[in-house]
C-alpha cells in the first residue's frame, strides 16, 4: 500500500454521513471514553478530558498524513459525530485494510454501525489497490458481528488468541469481504 498522505473523502450513507473528524467533536469522544469496551479496543482515552479528545482526534488526522488509513466521524443526519469508523491499512503489500468501528452507547441500536460499515466498505472495495477488507470481533460481541454480517461480510474463522484486551489474549472471529469475486 503506501506511505504518502491519503485524501479523506466524505461517504453518504442512509442515515449518516462519513467525514473528516473536527475539533468541535470532542464530546462524543468524551463519551466512548467512559464506555467500559472503547478504550480497551481502540485509542480512544481512558479519560473523559477534552485535551486527550482532542488528541484523540489528531491522532485520526495522522493516520491519514502517515499513509496508516482512512479514519472517518459517523455524524447522524444533523451532522453530529455519533462515532467512529477507520479503514486501516496493512502494510507489507498485501492490499489488504481491516476495519474498525464503534458507536456511543448513547447513539446504539438504531442502524448507525451496519449503515457506517455498509457504506465504508461499498466505497473502500472500489480502491483498485484493495483486494479484502478484513475486521475482527470477539466471539462474545454479538451486535458487532451482527453488524459485520449485516454488511455483506463473510465470517471465515476463529482466530485463537488473536489479540491481547486489558492485557489478556483473546479469541476474535475474522470477517472478509472481498473487492472482486473470484470466479
Amino acid at each position: 500500500m503506501t506511505s504518502s498522505p491519503l485524501f479523506l473523502p466524505t461517504l453518504t450513507g442512509e442515515t449518516v454521513t462519513l467525514r473528516a473528524w473536527r475539533h468541535s467533536d470532542t464530546a462524543i469522544v468524551m463519551e466512548a471514553s467512559q464506555d467500559p469496551l472503547i478504550p480497551q479496543l481502540t485509542s480512544v482515552p481512558t479519560t473523559s478530558d477534552e485535551k486527550e479528545a482532542l488528541a484523540f482526534i489528531e491522532r485520526q488526522h495522522e493516520r491519514m498524513r502517515d499513509g496508516a488509513g482512512y479514519a472517518f466521524a459517523i455524524a447522524d443526519n444533523d451532522d453530529t459525530a455519533i462515532g467512529h469508523i477507520g479503514l486501516f491499512l496493512i502494510p507489507g503489500g498485501s492490499s489488504r485494510a481491516s476495519a474498525g468501528y464503534w458507536i456511543a452507547s448513547s447513539r446504539r441500536r438504531r442502524g448507525f454501525a451496519k449503515d457506517a460499515l455498509a457504506t465504508l466498505t461499498s466505497w473502500a472495495v472500489t480502491l483498485e489497490e484493495l483486494d479484502r477488507v478484513e475486521l475482527y470481533v470477539e466471539p462474545w460481541n454479538e451486535g458487532s458481528w451482527r453488524v459485520a454480517e449485516q454488511a455483506g461480510y463473510e465470517r471465515e474463522g476463529l482466530l485463537r488468541n488473536w489479540k491481547r484486551v486489558d492485557g489478556q489474549p483473546r479469541d476474535m472471529y475474522m470477517y472478509s469481504r472481498l473487492a472482486r469475486q473470484s470466479i
